[in-house]
């Protein structure tokens, strides 16, 4: 398959005599190097140049973004009333207008609907912002208190603020700290987060509160501090309330500090010492602590420990098994809910573990799914002793679903389902998976989701991956893909190594010397699609953002021929010059997933896959590359070094007409792009655009 040309009448510039390369190259520095200097004025001047050369080639699709813009809005709920959740005194649920970019917090008394009040206007806060992110909110145990961070720049750096319910001044309590909040016991302290110089949540702080007609602050305690790079810390607090929990993790091992929730001064106490390649997580119920653990059970294993006596030998609860990875565990006064992952189905289970006062197994199921694939979790259940259980459902054709399972007559109720409107309904999409046959014979899951009508055809298809870190690319249901879904584009998902979609055989199998499986991985799903007449071949865009714009461009580095064009958001490109640099964000939490290159094998290896420095010298599909200026994961200077250096090698190999190759830097953002939605919306609809040209679909309607 060919790079897709233009086509007929198509009088966009590829390439300008004035472009941005041409006017910013700098002979020293052919690597571009130099767009890494953030306080220089040429980066700012340079980014500009590319933002207006994207415009301006964008300029004929504007009607085009326009249509699937205005026919997003028309598809889906723009007034959204949230899902009440009773607390202890309070029930709350967020409201956000039909023309609003943020909510609005809500209350009642328990049992009293009402007496409304507004408690915290987001959209208010977010005026006079270009950005406006809430990191974390926290009620107080009495729930007469919000505490809560705000992020007003996007660069994952918040501010602290409290008030009084419902109508009190937010005050300002501190700046430039972690986004996670957590109160203790006493309701007169908050615990977060503070970060180093890279970006990392290395401390734990205790503040103390003077809560009255004018709250204060006193001075903040350091309460644990992980001197180990490779180390985040996370906030935490058992669902029975007893205990906060002090979370340090690398990408492979773990450790979890207690402290009494009552009373916070208290020292933290280790629970378990931290073993290189063991991770550990923890729950409780008075009397014992569940412990999750993948200490010689490479799939994970739960015991369960006794709170008096941690040291004691624990009891086996579940097993180690080959074919299920165990994921986590939620504790509730009657029992467990187990969330688990079949390795053969790539599919998520929720099991009810119910345990009596001797800690006998009164019942142990699993609960039924509505559809397979789909996903199932359990949603909010703030209450440790409550028996109905709020699930929360969806699918590539199921829209989000909320349902109230009641354990003890086993009745579902559903609570909310989220709304669709327009022409294209749920029922009329259909939802396959495939099996593709990896190059080392290894089955890779396909994911592909069609209008019904449209089945036995091959169509112009968009390929989305990840594989990194464990993520599960589970389905999820997308009102925006709907405009895509509509005019007869296939979206699929390849669940290739690296993520954690066939459980943590899944993960292990595409990280550090076997992070080419992903790669590889993706090409076979884009090759089954094919073969199994799901696509066309000669029309397939790849999307990756992130560490998946990493796997997408390393997959058009081995094969460029396979894609008729590519969309990298924020990608993670410059890997190699990147986990050089520990000085960045993140670099050294990354070791134990990409490796550390101050070892030579390490190095190469990692060398000899990263995309900025494999750029085939031979023709590529368009790419339409997008970045944030404030974006702390993957800087800006990395698509805009790709886009200048494939801007340059297609000069250099006299390409007659090599496609577009496009850059969008967002000026105001972080690393998840627009905080408001209606500028998101407009920005996904800008990218869809893009899709639909590449595939020659632009002029099909919905």
């Amino acid at each position: 398959m060919k790079a897709q040309p233009p086509r007929a009448g198509d009088s966009r510039p590829t390439h300008s005599p004035t472009s941005p390369v041409d006017r910013f190259r700098r002979d020293d520095d052919p690597d571009w190097h130099w767009l890494e200097r953030r306080d220089d004025p040429r980066v700012t001047a340079f980014l500009e140049a590319t933002n207006a050369e994207a415009k301006a080639w964008f300029a004929p699709l504007e009607d085009l973004t326009e249509r699937l813009y205005h026919g997003h809005l028309a598809r889906r709920e723009l007034a959204v009333h949230g899902l009440p959740t009773a607390l202890d005194h309070y029930t709350v649920w967020s409201e956000t207008a039909a023309e609003a970019d943020h909510p609005v917090w809500w209350r009642h008394p328990n049992g009293e609907p009402k007496a409304r009040e507004a408690f915290l206007d987001l959209e208010a806060r977010a005026a006079g912002h270009a950005f406006f992110e809430v990191g974390d909110m926290a009620l107080s145990p009495d729930e007469a208190w919000l505490a809560w961070t705000e992020d007003t720049q996007g660069d994952e750096t918040f501010g602290l603020w409290l008030k009084r319910l419902p109508d009190g001044a937010p005050v300002s309590l501190l700046e430039a700290i972690g986004p996670e909040l957590c109160w203790a016991e006493d309701g007169i302290t908050l615990l977060f987060t503070r970060y180093d110089a890279t970006l990392r949540p290395d401390s734990i702080w205790r503040l103390p509160l003077a809560l009255g007609d004018a709250p204060t602050a006193g001075t903040p305690a350091l309460m644990l501090r992980e001197e180990d790079p490779e180390f985040f810390l996370g906030l935490g607090k058992t669902r029975s309330r007893d205990w906060l929990l002090l979370e340090s993790a690398s990408k492979d091992t773990s450790e979890v500090h207690l402290v009494p929730a009552g009373a916070p001064d208290t020292p933290p106490r280790r629970f378990r010492a931290r073993e290189r390649g063991v991770e550990y997580a923890l729950d409780h119920r008075p009397g014992h602590f569940y412990l999750l653990h993948n200490r010689e059970a490479p799939h994970f294993c739960l015991d369960r420990v006794d709170e008096a006596t941690p040291e004691a030998e624990p009891e086996r609860l579940i097993a180690h098994r080959e074919d299920t990875t165990l994921e986590g565990i939620d504790a509730f006064a009657w029992g467990l809910v187990i969330t688990e992952r079949d390795h053969h189905q790539a599919q998520e289970h929720l099991r009810v573990l119910e345990l009596d006062d001797r800690h006998a197994t009164g019942r142990d199921e699993r609960l039924p799914l509505s559809e397979t694939p789909c996903s199932l979790a359990l949603g909010e259940a703030p209450h440790f002793d409550d028996r109905r259980l709020r699930l929360h459902e969806e699918s590539f054709t199921l829209p989000v679903t909320w349902t109230e399972l009641d354990l003890d007559s086993g009745r579902r109720r559903r609570l909310k389902q989220q709304p669709v409107h327009g022409d294209l309904r749920p029922d009329q999409l259909a939802c396959e998976r495939l099996w593709a046959t990896g190059h080392d014979g290894e089955h890779i899951p396909v994911s592909v989701v069609i209008r019904a009508d449209l089945a036995g055809h091959p169509l112009p298809t968009l390929l989305y991956g990840y594989g990194a870190y464990g993520e599960v690319l589970d389905p999820w249901f997308s009102v925006a893909r709907l405009e895509l879904l509509a005019r007869g584009v296939a979206f699929a998902v390849a669940h290739v190594r690296g993520g954690g979609d066939r459980g943590e055989p899944w993960y292990l199998a595409g990280k550090l010397e076997h992070k080419t499986n992903s790669f590889r991985d993706f090409l076979a799903a884009r090759d089954a699609l094919v073969e199994k007449g799901f696509s066309d071949g000669e029309r397939i865009v790849a999307y990756g953002a992130s560490a998946g714009g990493l796997l997408v461009r390393a997959s058009l580095n081995l094969a460029p021929d396979r894609f008729c064009a590519a969309v990298l958001d924020v990608p993670f490109v410059d890997v190699l010059r990147t986990m050089e640099n520990p000085d960045l964000p993140l670099t050294t939490a990354e070791y134990s997933e990409w490796g550390n290159p101050q070892d030579p094998a390490v190095r190469r290896r990692i060398r000899d896959y990263s995309p900025l420095d494999n750029l085939p010298d031979r023709p590529w599909p368009p790419v339409f590359l997008q970045g944030s200026w404030h974006d702390m994961r993957v800087p800006y200077w990395e698509p805009a070094k790709l886009y200048a250096r494939l801007t340059e090698l297609a000069r250099a190999r006299g390409d007659a007409s090599p496609g577009p190759i496009l850059l969008r830097t967002d000026l105001e953002a972080g690393h998840g792009g627009a905080s408001g939605r209606f500028k998101a919306w407009h920005d996904n609809a800008r990218q869809d655009a893009f899709i639909l040209w590449a595939l020659g679909v632009e002029n099909r309607e919905a």
